[in-house]
């Protein structure tokens, strides 16, 4: 344990979340790449991007309510290096797509590890800070990590000699950084020791709010998040003028850089509005953004087709980030110090199911291709609008 945090201590943590999304999500601009550098099919190359939350999944639940009963620091140590070695077996890829997909779910067991824990770290050490702060701080970290690494993994992959080694090489940099600055971090949070009756689930996430107020598009978090960079910039990247990796990776930054430029404003609206007023903007976002990109899926002939997904992923990335951020200060609300880090991780799980939509999409898309499947989403999103305003009063 170590004295009281600074007012600071907060971004040491925030860097460890950071960097552990940045290498979670420096694959997904390299798509195209591989399947035309390596002749690897869509169905396999989105099964690549998605095997990162078979990792993902049970690694939030155990970690979180590890965390709970250990800390916080002494977890994300070891999270760290697994990032990084996650990192060095991707840079194997061009030997063998095996080692593609160990890392991917090597990343995902580091990122199921880092984001409960490493949100509740970030929280707790904003402390002092106005309600809510702690949850922005957190999901701008996720984010900004998620969304510099892919725009800049597609940049490097793009232009760069050697771009299925050379994309990776910035994240062994960040995450060594990330690595010495976390190690000694404040860690406030004082474990209870033992084992948790709770279980993983913790009974928070069994009441009624939960289940019918956040649980139904807790999805459509990640699922706004990969419609955008990993399904419609892989549709349209072939009207990019020759240049799809970097498309595909500046779909990623205008994305997520819009996620990260509005979490402020969500933040002070959930501080200052009914619960429900959150995710219900978010939805909307979310069914718009889906809308526009059926139907730009749907026109190849559109001038300029590749443009006008710009405003979609603004779109698109204003619905991620005000789910994202409505969902975190939810379950703050909900959760005491004993659980906070195991809902974060139940509500994590959810969110993170949304990274399956471009498996499901392009297998799907054998019947009557993505455009339908897409439309659906849409309605989808529409549909969860009413549920959200009559459970979260």
């Amino acid at each position: 344990m170590t004295s009281a945090p600074s007012d600071r201590a907060w971004w040491r943590a925030a860097l460890a979340v950071f960097a552990v999304g940045w290498g979670a999500n420096q694959f997904a601009p390299l798509l195209l790449l591989y399947r035309e550098e390596q002749g690897l099919g869509q169905t396999e190359v989105t099964a690549m991007f998605s095997v990162y939350i078979v990792g993902l999944l049970p690694t939030l639940l155990v970690a979180g309510r590890w965390s709970d009963a250990h800390g916080r620091r002494v977890l994300m140590r070891p999270v760290l290096v697994l990032s990084l070695v996650a990192t060095v077996l991707m840079l194997l890829g061009p030997q063998d797509p095996l080692w593609l997909y160990l890392g991917r779910f090597l990343a995902g067991l580091a990122s199921g590890a880092a984001f409960g824990a490493g949100s509740a770290w970030v929280r707790e050490l904003s402390a002092g800070a106005a309600p809510g702060t702690g949850a922005r701080r957190a999901a701008i970290a996720l984010t900004g990590g998620f969304g510099l690494g892919g725009l800049v993994g597609g940049l490097v992959g793009q232009f760069a000699p050697g771009p299925m080694i050379s994309a990776y090489l910035p994240h062994l940099v960040l995450g060594t950084i990330a690595l010495v600055a976390a190690w000694n971090a404040a860690d406030p949070y004082r474990p209870h020791g033992g084992a948790d009756p709770a279980g993983l689930i913790p009974s928070s996430a069994g009441t009624r709010r939960f289940l019918l107020g956040v649980a139904p598009w807790a999805p459509l978090v990640f699922g706004c998040a990969s419609m955008s960079f990993a399904v419609l910039a892989d549709l349209l990247g072939g009207d990019a003028g020759g240049l799809p990796t970097a498309y595909a990776g500046v779909m990623v930054g205008v994305t997520l850089g819009a996620g990260v430029l509005v979490q402020p404003t969500v933040r002070r609206l959930a501080a200052s509005s009914p619960p429900s007023r959150p995710p219900v903007i978010g939805l909307t976002a979310a069914a718009l953004g889906m809308s526009a990109g059926a139907v730009l899926a749907a026109s190849p002939d559109l001038p300029g087709r590749a443009l006008w997904l710009l405003p979609v992923a603004v779109l698109l990335g204003a619905g991620y980030a005000t789910l994202l951020v409505a969902g975190l200060v939810e379950v703050e609300f909900q959760s005491g110090p004993r659980d906070h880090a195991g809902l974060v991780a139940v509500f994590y799980v959810l969110a993170y199911l949304g990274m399956a939509t471009p498996y499901v999409l392009a297998v799907l898309s054998r019947l009557g291709g993505p455009e339908p499947w897409i439309a659906a989403l849409a309605v989808v999103c529409v549909l969860l609008i009413p549920l959200a305003q009559r459970q979260l009063r």
